[in-house]
């Protein structure tokens, strides 16, 4: 069964005379973790809120496995975290609105953010932390309900280098050992080839211009000095070239006088 079944997918708004997306179809297998490549507006955002249900589509399927449904959890681009609470108190948050606040898992919040590099900001408030302080925490927030799938919509732009790259291995390392799956929205063409089992590349107009599995085998950082690597990094960078031409030509086209 797969874990995701997208099937001619669109999605308008009543105000708006064109389509973000339609007929948008794929299939994402059980224990692999999706990432979304595309220009600024060609849906990837709106795509990641139908999933989660925020949203409905116009038309067209969004099929979970039934294990998925009820263990979702989302990363938005800012971090919505609560002012008045501290780091701790923002990731705990979910538990206690589900009353699983236990000796445990306040253990377990302790270990996340000792992991994301936050072990001395615990009774911080998020207007004392950086902006990339404050996404850690937004992401140890979404983690902390153990999710079987996570929706991240570029969490990690706000992080420094280094700060990103050991986030981006974190994430690899809780999907191996906890089986976590995720759908990660990115504009880095080789963090999608870094992080993903799968690439869906979207054009401007929300139509699928490339589908692929990434066959890199395991991820680690040294992955991305490889000629194997930057070859795959090079193949979505020519599609990307081709598609912004394309854009080029028909604007051209467009612009002519009759």
């Amino acid at each position: 069964m797969p874990s995701i079944d997208v099937q001619q997918l669109s999605k308008r708004y009543a105000n708006s005379t064109q389509a973000v997306f339609s007929d948008l179809s794929f299939t994402l297998p059980q224990y692999e973790s999706l990432n979304l490549l595309g220009p600024s507006g060609c849906g990837k955002t709106t795509l990641l809120r139908l999933l989660m249900g925020l949203e409905q589509p116009t038309s067209g399927s969004i099929h979970l496995a039934p294990e998925l449904g009820t263990h979702m959890s989302y990363v938005f681009q800012e971090p919505r975290l609560v002012p008045w609470r501290t780091c701790l108190e923002n990731v705990l948050l979910p538990l206690e609105l589900t009353s699983k606040n236990s000796p445990a898992a306040r253990d377990r919040t302790l270990d996340l953010l000792q992991q994301l590099g936050l072990a001395d900001r615990l009774q911080h408030f998020p207007g004392e932390l950086s902006g990339g302080m404050q996404m850690r925490v937004a992401l140890a927030r979404a983690l902390i309900t153990q999710p079987k799938i996570i929706l991240l919509d570029e969490p990690f732009p706000a992080l420094d280098e280094r700060s990103r790259f050991r986030l981006q291995d974190l994430l690899l390392e809780l999907k191996s050992r906890l089986s976590l799956q995720y759908v990660f929205v990115t504009h880095s063409i080789s963090e999608a080839v870094y992080l993903g089992d799968r690439i869906l590349l979207m054009d401007i107009k929300g139509h699928v211009k490339d589908w692929r599995p990434v066959a890199l085998g395991e991820r680690n950082q040294a992955l991305k000095l490889t000629p194997e690597f930057n070859a795959v990094v090079q193949t979505y960078t020519q599609l990307f070239g081709e598609m912004e031409s394309g854009l080029l030509d028909s604007n051209a086209v467009e612009a002519q006088p009759c």
